[in-house]
């Protein structure tokens, strides 16, 4: 008989479901995974196979392995080392009724920040702010982020620097957090647009330095979904929606580990607000821009959320 290698999923472990979610829920790992169904493949051969970046294939791939759904094994090349990658899964079954023993276990505290309420800014040129009405003005100058007008904002952009948001945190008086996390849309700010614009983008939790994603591009080759008729061609339209989540194990991005900070360096359970601050260092290696979207503007309706889950 032949033995069937069968993820089975519940709502009991919300985490693991999660991160198959999130790697099933991409053209790129679908078609990674067909691929893998009947061979094992470098991850060269794959980028060749999908006409996709080998540091597209690379950063995928990761996230079908955190999710255990492809495994890789290094082995001896001509020049060095190359990676093995095989699908590693026949069957995902998923079981939606819940356990008695997990029904109340964890909560969930969620707040959505607009993006023009920032409680602090140190922007640099070319940098402004966009409402449903138009830009607001003067464009290009920093001086604009402090009219009162920026709490109006469902667009901002610059080319260095960071805005940073106040959080209330209003957990039960003896709740112990798990997991904190932010979501959000963005995209690096070149002139126009051009997506081989790298930016580092960096993300911080209390004044900590949680992590960097290097956004590839600013977009702009369709209009976003959410964006108004009068909105620019040839200008940015869209991001992508990327989630920072810390928890005790260490930092992820879109579940992908991407440093060490855990929940203990943040000194969440003694404050009553949290900082989170986004931005593009000084010295980042690619000074590329941000583009940070809200519900109004970009593909998804949504604002920065923080979600915090407790016991």
């Amino acid at each position: 008989m032949e033995c069937i290698n069968i993820l089975k999923l519940s709502l009991d472990d919300p985490d693991t479901l999660f991160a198959v979610a999130h790697a099933i829920a991409s053209k790129v790992r679908i078609d990674i995974i067909r691929l893998l169904d009947t061979q094992k493949l470098n991850i060269v051969d794959i980028a060749h196979k999908l006409n996709l970046p080998v540091s597209t294939v690379a950063l995928n791939i990761r996230v079908l392995e955190t999710a255990g759904l492809v495994i890789t094994e290094t082995l001896p090349a001509k020049r060095g080392t190359m990676k093995i990658c095989s699908r590693n899964l026949e069957m995902i079954q998923l079981k939606l009724k819940q356990s008695e023993q997990y029904k109340t276990n964890t909560n969930s505290y969620v707040i959505e920040m607009p993006i023009g309420q920032f409680c602090d800014s140190d922007v640099y040129p070319t940098c402004g702010l966009l409402n449903s009405n138009g830009i607001l003005y003067p464009s290009e100058e920093p001086a604009v982020f402090y009219d009162p007008q920026c709490i109006t904002a469902s667009l901002l952009w610059f080319r260095k620097g960071y805005v940073e948001y106040k959080f209330p945190s209003l957990l039960p008086l003896k709740a112990t957090i798990k997991s904190i996390q932010f979501s959000m849309e963005l995209c690096s700010e070149a002139p126009g647009f051009n997506h081989n614009w790298p930016s580092d983008i960096t993300a911080w939790i209390n004044g900590v330095e949680i992590g960097t994603w290097t956004c590839p591009g600013d977009f702009g080759d369709r209009k976003g979904k959410l964006n108004p008729a009068w909105i620019i061609e040839n200008h940015t339209q869209y991001g992508l929606l990327k989630t920072w989540k810390v928890d005790d194990r260490g930092t992820y991005l879109d579940d992908v580990r991407v440093s060490d900070v855990t929940l203990g360096e943040l000194n969440l359970e003694i404050k009553k607000q949290i900082r989170f601050r986004i931005g593009v260092k000084h010295n980042a290696r690619n000074i590329g821009g941000m583009n940070l979207f809200g519900k109004q503007f970009g593909d998804t309706e949504q604002d920065i959320i923080m979600r915090i889950m407790y016991t």
